[in-house]
């Protein structure tokens, strides 16, 4: 009975060993399968995100140059503006007309006193004329 009970311990010993390898050996594979499903999926997000960046760097860049010409637009609309406001004083306004001639050639009326602020940018423009000479 020793020898049977021996044998049958034995058989049963090789078959869950068996068994034990074989869901070793299968834990393995799904192991490398997960992986390279993994790797798989990680191939397929990179080639996608790649497709989809250059388009995108041009519509940023796209949207970066539309903003700089809006603002490029308004600075032109405000100086249409004020050179319009301007027209429109000089053809309509008499007194308007006669400070800007006077001030332009340098001339006052009787009694009058000018007082000149001029900024430092237009100091340093005027010194630099005088060097030249």
């Amino acid at each position: 009975m020793t020898k049977q009970f021996t044998a049958v311990m034995s058989a049963e010993v090789d078959q869950s060993y068996g068994d034990f390898r074989a869901r070793r050996e299968a834990t393995v594979w799904q192991r490398w399968n997960r992986v390279l499903l993994l790797l798989l999926l990680l191939a397929v997000w990179l080639v996608i995100v790649s497709l989809f960046v250059p388009p995108y760097k041009k519509l940023k860049i796209g949207h970066a140059d539309i903003d700089k010409l809006q603002a490029q637009r308004d600075e032109q609309q405000v100086l249409l503006s004020k050179q319009t406001r301007e027209v429109n004083l000089l053809k309509t306004d008499p007194a308007y007309l006669e400070t800007i001639a006077r001030d332009r050639l340098d001339l006052m009326k009787e009694g009058e006193t000018i007082f000149r602020i001029e900024s430092a940018a237009a100091q340093a423009d005027k010194r630099k004329e005088s060097a030249r000479r």
